[in-house]
This record gives structure tokens, sequence and C-alpha cells, in this order.
């Protein structure tokens, strides 16, 4: 790759956004690694948006995006739908928080429970990161039992017992700060292999659960399959092991009850989060009444002190959360904005797989229901070996998400420099608010971005 067209990429982004240039020299003054999120930190600057609208955004600059992030992935009804916004309204003006529970916090728990197949009971958190965490200690109070069975790739979010074992090398600490005897609870095997489940349960008597993405590794970029999840549940039902969804990016996405929905398998807890919440912080916690009355209070000073599972949170079930969510739950339960969603991202995989072709890219696109992910080959072996791209398709964590940083870096870059704002990696989500106009602009960005790569020597052909 030329240092001098990567420099002068560098340039011509940082000339075109003045303003957040300067916002991120304040954020650097105030912010902690002048970013709110690690995802966020970008070279020359960061994005600093200002609005979005139904599938793109604008940030300090004018500069617009076709936007694949959608929130991280909680925007399936499109960024400033007209509904949420007005019920976001309707609910503050009553008030924005009592520390109480409120009628909208068992609408939403009621919706939740119609829509998701596990969901016997409900309970309310604040993101991802705490529904997982909350589930695991579920699992270990209602078993007994201190480990967890996790899969390679997949990830549950930043706290201390998940933070290892998402990105390879998968054997390698997960963040400094975090005791090494944490990881001794944790047992973490690749996925896809019910033989490699059912050895690991019978060597380890002290597993509580299994968790994992029913999409495949962080979102599906590691494809997993139908037949895996159903294997799964056999074998941990059959070990009283607990079977745990991570439905953070799944649910109401893949379908209106999640992956589980999808796939007809019913695990015994499940976490969500993003689209749960309409857009607002939020999250929950559900999964079948024998282990969610780990949570019940009876009265008795004994058992509520020292036999139930302990839980705060000053704004679990929030109003305006609430009110934003029943008005996606209610809108995604008829299946309809995720058909549209699945439909426009269809469009998508076969445009973008089509400029692959075109130019004869040694990668491939893919992706489940409304994600996308691509894969860019960089192995030479694997080139020299593969007659043709479809030889390259691979299901092994440490290729998927093993391309090089240099290689995602400037392919973002070049993305956004053309005005088409991704997820994560490569890849990215729809909304049912994207439109064909859309996928035909980024598809444009896309080709720019795939030649340059080429160019750049960053990606190959595939036949050299």
């Amino acid at each position: 790759m030329s240092q001098n067209k990567t420099n002068d990429l560098i340039a011509a982004y940082a000339a075109k956004r003045p303003e957040s240039l300067k916002w991120y020299a304040r954020a650097q003054e105030t912010l902690a690694g002048g970013v709110g999120h690690d995802l966020r930190h970008f070279v020359p600057v960061p994005l600093y948006i200002t609005h979005g609208r139904g599938g793109r955004k604008w940030d300090v600059d004018g500069n617009e995006y076709i936007d694949f992030l959608m929130g991280n992935g909680s925007l399936i009804l499109g960024h400033a739908d007209d509904e949420i916004t007005e019920a976001i309204r309707e609910a503050a003006a009553d008030g924005t928080h009592f520390g109480n529970d409120h009628p909208r916090h068992i609408e939403w728990a009621e919706l939740v429970q119609k829509i998701v197949p596990s969901a016997e009971r409900v309970r309310f958190v604040n993101s991802g990161t705490e529904a997982t965490h909350l589930a695991l200690r579920l699992a270990r109070a209602f078993t007994g039992r201190t480990k967890i069975l996790r899969f390679e790739g997949h990830f549950h979010g930043w706290h201390d017992g998940v933070i290892h074992g998402f990105q390879p090398p998968f054997d390698a600490d997960g963040s400094l700060g975090v005791p090494a005897h944490i990881r001794g609870d944790h047992v973490t095997i690749p996925d896809g292999n019910l033989d490699l489940v059912d050895i690991t349960l019978n060597k380890q008597s002290d597993i509580a659960a299994a968790i994992l993405e029913p999409s495949g590794a962080s979102w599906g970029r590691v494809p997993i399959s139908t037949e895996f999840l159903q294997g799964l549940r056999n074998i941990t039902r059959r070990h009283g092991v607990l079977l745990i969804f991570d439905e953070i990016v799944t649910g109401f996405r893949f379908a209106p009850g999640g992956a589980q929905q999808l796939h007809d398998v019913t695990p015994d807890l499940s976490c969500f989060a993003k689209i749960l919440a309409g857009g607002l912080p939020g999250g929950a916690v559900v999964g079948i009444a024998e282990v969610m009355k780990l949570f019940d209070l009876t009265g008795d000073p004994h058992h509520d002190r020292h036999q139930r599972v302990t839980h705060q949170g000053t704004f679990n079930g929030s109003p305006l959360s609430a009110a934003a969510g029943i008005v996606a739950l209610n809108r995604i339960a008829s299946g309809q904005p995720i058909e549209t969603a699945n439909a426009v991202t269809v469009y998508l995989r076969e445009q973008w797989d089509a400029v692959l072709e075109k130019h004869g890219i040694a990668g491939y696109v893919y992706g489940p229901s409304s994600t996308f992910h691509i894969y860019f080959e960089t192995d030479v072996e694997q080139i020299k070996n593969a007659s043709r791209r479809s030889d390259l398709h691979t299901t092994d964590a440490g290729r998927l998400k093993g391309m090089p940083g240099s290689l995602i870096q400037h392919y973002q870059r070049l993305l956004r420099h053309h005005g088409v704002d991704n997820m994560s990696s490569t890849g990215g989500v729809l909304s049912a608010a994207h439109t064909h106009e859309d996928i035909d602009e980024a598809t444009v960005a896309f080709e720019k971005t795939v030649v340059a790569l080429r160019d750049e020597g960053l990606i190959a052909t595939i036949d050299g």
C-alpha cells in the first residue's frame, strides 16, 4: 500500500470536516479516550452527527451518509421515526423518570412476553452488557454451578466475565484491569462442533450455562447453523446446563421473536437490547418462570436476603424507553418491518457481491436477515488454492475475524469518504427505512472503495 495515497486520503477526509476537527479537539480535553465507545475512534477524526432521517444521517460539517450503523443496530424503523419520536415527546411531558414502576413499564413487558417464545417473565435493564451480566448471575444461582461455556468470537458485552474470547487471538486477555481468576470460570471452545460441546460438558461438571449469539459470532460475521442451535439445545438440556441466547442484535430483527423464533429453538434465558427500546437505552433478560422466580421477594427476611438474585438499577424500565419500545414492538410484531429490511438487504448483498465478481476480488458478501458482512481473503495460500470466489467461503472464526486491521481501517475510511457509514469491521445493518436508491448510491461508493483497496494492494484478485 502506498503511504502517500493513505496520507492523501486522510488529508482529503479531514479537509471536508473542519467543524468535526474542532469538536474532536474539545473531546480530547474532556472525554477519557477522546470518544464514548471504542468503535467510535477514527483516524483522522470521529464522526459528530447532528441528525438522521430514515436510512441517512448528517454530520456537523453537513456531510451526508447512507447509514448502515443505524444506532449500533437499534433502529430497524430508521432514524427519527415519526411515531416513536411522538411517543417519546408524550412520555416526557408526563415525567422523564419516577423511580417507580409505571403503566408503560408493564405494557412493554407484556409485549415482550407476547412476542418472544422464551419470555415467560421479563426483567428490564439498561443495556446489552447489563443483560448478559445478569443472565450469567441467574444461571449460576439457579444451577449452583460456577462456570460458563462460551464460544470463540461471540461477543457479549464489556463486563469482566465476557471481555475476553471474542477477538483473535481468542486465548488472549480482553482488557487490562480484569482479575486473572475470572477467566478460570469460563470455558471457551469453537462453535459448530456438537461432539466437542458434549465432550466439554462431560468433562466439566461445574458448568452452569452455555451462552452464544444465535446468529453466529459477532452478529453473524461467523455463521452458525440451525442444526447446531437445535443440537446445542438438546445437549445442554441433557446435562442440566442452562442455554442462554444473546439476542442483543438478533432480537426483533431476525424475526419478531428473534433468532429463537426463526430457528425454532427455545433457550432458558435470553438477553435483549437495541431494537427492544426503539432506539433509546434499554435491555432485558427474559426466560422461563422457573429460573426467573429467583428475583421474587417473598417478605421472608432470610429468603429475601440470602435465597434470591439481587438486582437494582435506577433507570430499569425507563418511561421514555418504554414508550419508544412499545411503539417499536407493536410495529415489529406484524413482521412487516423485518420483511422490508430483509428484502432491501438482499438487494444490497446482491449488488455488492456483483461488484466483487466484476473486479475478480478474492472475497464475498454474506449475512443473515437484515445484516451484511464482507470478507476479503488476504491469505496468499487460500487465494492460490481457490479457482473461484465460492472456494473462499469459510466458517473459521480466526479467518473471518482476523482480517488485517490496516485493511479494515482503510476500508471504513474510504467508505465514509464516499458517504457510507457501516457498523463494525466490514459489515452493517439495514432498516425498513432504507430504499433501493440508498443501496444504489452505496454500491457506487462500495465499488470506488474496492477498486482503491485493490489498486493499493490491500486486497487481491482471485487470479492473483
